[in-house]
C-alpha cells in the first residue's frame, strides 16, 4: 500500500487515531466527574490495593502478589543492571525455561515486551531494558482476551462489563510474496513496518509456504497490531461466576481488565486451561470498542459508561477513607509516566 493510501486508511479508521484525538473531546465529561468526585485525580480511590489506582505507574510484580497464585504464571522480578550469571541462576531457582517473555515490571501498551530464547537475547534485552524486568514463563495458549470487570464497593458480586478477544499479528503465506509483501499488502501490520524490520531484518525477505502462519507480534497490544475483536455478547454467567471468585479474593479490587491467555472458550467459562497475565486498573481501557466494526459514537459511549463505574466506585471508597492523589502529585505521575513510555518504545 502506498504511503497516500496508508494515511488515507488511518484517517478514516478511527481505531488508528492517536490517544489525544480519540480521548480528548471527552475532556468536558471528565470535567464533570471531577466536579462531582471533587477531585480531577479521584481514580487513585478506585482500586487502593493498586499504586494510583492502576491508572498509571503501578508495578505489574506487586499486582501479581494480589491475584490468587494459582491464576498467574511463574514470574520472577529482575532489578536492572543484574549480572546475567545472578539472573540465570533465579531463572533456573524459579524452574522457568526458555523460550520465557520479559517485560517492564512498569510499563505500558506492550512496549518493551520481548520473547526471550536463549542466554545471548537475554543479555541484549538487559542491555537496553531502561528500568526493572519481569520474566516470566510462557504460557501455552495461543489465544488472548480480555476481560473488564467491575464492582462496586460493599456489593457481594461485580459484573463482566465487556470481553475482547486479540488477533495476534500475523501474515499468511501464498507460496509467492515475501513476508515483507505480505506486510505491506494489509494496513495493520504495514503501520508496524519498521518496528518489524528492526526485529526481523533479513527474514522478511523470505516466502511462506501457502497457507502457512506467521506470527510478526505474539502479544495482543493494538498499538502493537493485534486486531480487536468484540466477543461481549459471549459474557455468561458460569464466566461470570469464575471472574468474580477471582476477582473478589483480591483485596480491595473494584475496576479494572483482566487480560487472559487461555486455550478454548468453553474451557474457559469453566475456570480451566487459562492464565491471567496481566490486570489493568484504573488506566485500563474497555478495548472491545476498538473493535473495527464499531463507531466511534460507539467507543465514546462506553468510554462514558466505564468512567462512570470509576467515578462511583472512587466516590464510595474515599468516602470509606481512601484518599484521591493531589493535583500536583497527579501531575508528576502523568510526567513521569510520560516519559517511562519514550524510554520503552526504545527497548
Amino acid at each position: 500500500m502506498s504511503t497516500i493510501g496508508l494515511k488515507l486508511h488511518k484517517l478514516t479508521h478511527w481505531e488508528y487515531w492517536p490517544f489525544w484525538a480519540i480521548y480528548y473531546p471527552l475532556f468536558p465529561f471528565w470535567i464533570f466527574l471531577s466536579i462531582k468526585a471533587r477531585s480531577f485525580f479521584f481514580f487513585n480511590a478506585a482500586n487502593p490495593t493498586m499504586e494510583n489506582g492502576g491508572m498509571a505507574m503501578e508495578s505489574k510484580n506487586d499486582i501479581y502478589k494480589l491475584i490468587p497464585n494459582e491464576y498467574i504464571p511463574r514470574t520472577i522480578l529482575i532489578e536492572r543492571e543484574t549480572a546475567i550469571e545472578v539472573v540465570e541462576k533465579q531463572i533456573v531457582a524459579s524452574k522457568i525455561n526458555f523460550p520465557f517473555i520479559a517485560k517492564p515490571d512498569i510499563g505500558m501498551k506492550a512496549f518493551g515486551v520481548d520473547k526471550i530464547h536463549n542466554l545471548e537475547e537475554l543479555q541484549l534485552y538487559i542491555d537496553r531494558t531502561p528500568s526493572d524486568f519481569l520474566i516470566q514463563e510462557l504460557i501455552p495458549y495461543s489465544k488472548e482476551v480480555g476481560i473488564f470487570y467491575v464492582r462496586i464497593p460493599g456489593e457481594k458480586n461485580g459484573k463482566i462489563t465487556g470481553i475482547v478477544a486479540k488477533e495476534f499479528l500475523s501474515v499468511i503465506g501464498d507460496g509467492e510474496k515475501s513476508i515483507l509483501e505480505l506486510i505491506k499488502n494489509n494496513p495493520r501490520s504495514h503501520f508496524q513496518l519498521s518496528a518489524l524490520t528492526k526485529k526481523f531484518g533479513s527474514k522478511l525477505d523470505e516466502v511462506l509456504k501457502e497457507g502457512e502462519e506467521f506470527i510478526l507480534v505474539p502479544y495482543g497490544s493494538h498499538t502493537r497490531g493485534a486486531k480487536f475483536i468484540d466477543k461481549s455478547d459471549e459474557i455468561n454467567p458460569n464466566l461470570e461466576m469464575i471472574v468474580d471468585t477471582i476477582c473478589t479474593r483480591m483485596p480491595e479490587f473494584y475496576y479494572g481488565r483482566l487480560d487472559v491467555l487461555y486455550d478454548n472458550f468453553p474451557d474457559l467459562s469453566l475456570g480451566q486451561k487459562f492464565k491471567i497475565i496481566e490486570i489493568n486498573g484504573a488506566g485500563g481501557e474497555a478495548t472491545h470498542v476498538y473493535d473495527p466494526k464499531h463507531s466511534l459514537f460507539f467507543a465514546w459511549k462506553e468510554i462514558f459508561r466505564h468512567w462512570n463505574y470509576l467515578c462511583k466506585i472512587s466516590i464510595i471508597n474515599h468516602k470509606r477513607g481512601y484518599p484521591y492523589l493531589s493535583f500536583k502529585d497527579g501531575r508528576a505521575m502523568l510526567k513521569e509516566n510520560s516519559l517511562l513510555e519514550e524510554q520503552l518504545k526504545l527497548v
